[in-house]
């Protein structure tokens, strides 16, 4: 199983996120994730065996009691890149309330699962979701000016879980399902 672990956003917000997709369109290159699926990941564990899920789910549940963080509201809004402008590679909205806790609950995650066993992160936390990935640099340079001419805010939602997601890779891109879910 290819797994991540994830604060998924709710179908409401699926419209704003595509808006702010079709302000990019012009850019060529970009390869546009599935509103629908929009999610901010904590933590991507790679190709994981089955036989270690409950263990996985235990470190996880472990986790959400570390980071003790009760529900809260989460507002997703402003463009960002990584790993740079002069280098884009990923397209992302940022988190503009509620970063604080959505890093504290990915720093419990990373925590738990290096414990595990899985590989430590090689860069710092950001919290984003992700809006496309850039194949070619084709269109950098709309991409940079949306970047920095444009804050769009694609609005609030609560936080009351973070997902166990499955990733199966299809002709149409990733599909993603729920495994587990764990309340905060």
């Amino acid at each position: 199983m290819r797994l991540f672990v994830s604060i998924d956003l709710p179908h409401s917000l699926s419209g704003a996120v595509a808006a702010v997709q079709d302000d990019l369109r012009d850019a060529e290159g970009l390869r546009f994730v599935d509103p629908e699926q929009a999610h901010l990941t904590l933590k991507f564990l790679g190709e994981t065996d089955d036989d270690r899920l409950g263990e996985v789910e235990e470190a996880l549940e472990s986790a959400v009691d570390a980071a003790n963080v009760e529900p809260f509201e989460a507002t997703v809004g402003g463009l960002g890149v990584f790993p740079s402008l002069d280098y884009v590679s990923v397209v992302w909205l940022g988190i503009e309330e509620g970063s604080e806790r959505i890093t504290r609950l990915a720093e419990a995650v990373e925590r738990e699962t290096t414990a595990i066993g899985f590989d430590a992160e090689s860069h710092e936390f950001t919290p984003h979701v992700t809006l496309a990935r850039m194949d070619d640099a084709l269109g950098k340079d709309i991409v940079r000016r949306a970047v920095r001419e444009t804050d769009p805010t694609v609005g609030t939602f609560r936080v009351e879980q973070i997902r166990l997601k499955e990733s199966v890779i299809g002709p149409n891109g990733p599909e993603y399902s729920t495994v587990s879910r764990f309340v905060l």
